[in-house]
């Protein structure tokens, strides 16, 4: 089935100017790359509350908690692998631990920037933030779920992280309703195996399960999107009943949504688990997107295989 691709980092951008318009508290703060992170458009919009940092991630992370300190509500925008990476004892001190409202944003994460290689293919930045207590985590699966997420984020108390996915993908999530941190969606139901999947790995299980109706196996697609905090009670609910729990995450398979989910089911269910995502190992060049996911093993075709094998198929 052929949808409608849009860009996430431009839903992104668009929908800080959109935030920026009825709240006035709101400033954004960058690191020289707000033409790739969309974040320049609130620029354009209101360039007295934006603040360009240059290279400096970790000024710019402590600037964003002293704006929150002050009552303003700080955004900054970055790569993931830096946004994280460079800046992690600033986000762990100043922002995880006084709760301060600052709002990050990882772009370009996971294997979305496919030309660049290990040095900047964030695999680990959610498993990192994760495991920062008072930290919330988000992960859209396309341009709508992005701007509902902002919107989202702009009401909450507290520091959030939302990584942003580079490249344009299919838009298949509901225009209408308000975005809940933490709630789980149902994409597909299914009443075989259920499908635990985040970020653009959702649209690649939404197809497996698609290919394997036709083959008579009924696979529920769930799509988690909050990270963290991760409802467990959600979690038994839509695995209950299941003959098998399969998860996708594009990022390293240790200490990520995989280890989460078995957490969650441990000692409440016993079933077949299986978990796709990159093993222990960074990144690496290709030539576009579809191939990086192909070499790693997270496409339709791999998620529908391991649901067969979960099933013993």
């Amino acid at each position: 089935m052929s949808m409608e691709k849009k860009s996430l980092r431009l839903a992104y951008g668009q929908a800080l100017v959109e935030a920026g318009n009825s709240h006035p508290d709101i400033v954004v703060l960058e690191a020289d790359l707000g033409k790739s992170t969309m974040s320049y458009l609130f620029k354009e919009a209101w360039p007295e509350r934006y603040f360009e940092m240059g290279i400096a991630e970790q000024n710019m992370a402590s600037t964003a908690a002293g704006l929150a300190l002050a009552g303003k509500i700080p955004f900054y925008s970055t790569f993931a692998v830096f946004a994280l990476g460079r800046a992690y004892d600033q986000i762990r001190c100043s922002i995880a631990i006084p709760q301060a409202n600052v709002r990050i944003c990882g772009s370009s994460c996971g294997l979305s920037d496919f030309g660049d290689g290990k040095t900047h293919q964030s695999i680990e930045d959610a498993n990192v933030v994760c495991a920062l207590p008072n930290m919330t985590v988000l992960n859209p699966c396309d341009a709508v779920e992005t701007r509902k997420m902002v919107q989202a984020m702009v009401k909450h108390q507290g520091p959030v992280y939302i990584r942003i996915n580079r490249n344009d993908l299919p838009v298949f999530t509901p225009e209408e309703g308000e975005y809940e941190i933490g709630k789980m969606t149902r994409i597909v139901e299914g009443s075989d195996v259920v499908i635990f999947a985040t970020g653009a790995m959702v649209w690649k299980s939404w197809e497996a399960a698609h290919q394997l109706k036709s083959e008579g196996i009924a696979a529920e697609v769930i799509n988690v999107s909050t990270l963290k905090p991760l409802r467990k009670a959600e979690v038994l609910q839509h695995a209950a009943g299941k003959k098998a729990i399969v998860v996708v995450e594009e990022a390293t398979k240790i200490g990520g949504l995989g280890s989460a989910i078995a957490l969650a089911i441990a000692g409440e269910l016993c079933v077949p688990f299986r978990h796709l995502g990159i093993e222990d190992q960074f990144g690496t060049s290709a030539h576009s997107y579809a191939e990086l996911l192909e070499h790693f093993g997270l496409t339709e075709g791999h998620i529908a295989q391991t649901v067969r094998q979960a099933l013993g198929k």
